[in-house]
């Protein structure tokens, strides 16, 4: 019913810049809150950030300050900017949209498959 991909991750120096993108397609009906989570080799999934349908957004304190979550409500994107890099945001970034369908209308997650950022020297 709804697809999100990830996209944008990859190798970056300690001190780099990436900035990751979402895409949610398919049978959607309205798009309300769009997430990024994180999760560390050998550890927990956590959240990164969360952007609601009328902008408000919310850091983990972990990355507050570095990074700057944003969307196009048009294309129902979300990217996720992140600079002064360290190798402990070495993870697989994951995108969550939550969402209802022309087939539901109850508010579901929908997670993509996600996207490795590499944080290394």
């Amino acid at each position: 019913q709804v697809q999100v991909v990830e996209s944008g991750g990859g190798l970056v120096q300690p001190g780099g810049s990436l900035r990751l993108s979402c895409a949610a397609s398919g049978s959607i009906l309205t798009v309300y809150a769009m997430d990024w989570h994180r999760q560390p080799p050998g550890k927990q999934r956590e959240f990164v950030a969360r952007i609601t349908s009328g902008g408000i957004t919310i850091y983990a304190d972990s990355v507050k300050g570095r990074c700057t979550i944003s969307r196009d409500n048009a294309k129902n994107t979300v990217f996720l900017r992140m600079s002064s890099l360290k190798p402990e945001d070495t993870a697989v970034y994951y995108c969550t949209t939550t969402a209802t369908t022309t087939m539901s209308s109850v508010r579901r997650d929908y997670w993509g498959q996600g996207t490795q950022v590499t944080v290394s020297s």
